[in-house]
């Protein structure tokens, strides 16, 4: 499971980081008459979630302990 810490941290930070931002800078800003398509907004945080995955696995991979193989 140690090596799939950044994948997964990577994944929960960039998720819950897209959504608070998009209700912090967009949500307020929208008034309630107008309509938003919850599975797109759902969908676009799956792929920033999927982005940072890829960056929390390029970081681990770059920081991670080097083991030499026999």
């Amino acid at each position: 499971m140690k090596n799939k810490t950044g994948i997964i941290g990577g994944f929960v930070f960039g998720m819950i980081g897209f959504l608070l931002m998009f209700k912090l800078i967009f949500l307020d800003n929208i008034p309630p008459s107008d309509e938003l398509a919850p599975g797109i907004v759902m969908l676009v945080a799956l792929f920033v979630g999927l982005l940072f995955a890829f960056i929390g696995y390029l970081i681990q991979n770059r920081f991670g302990k080097i083991t030499e193989s026999e």
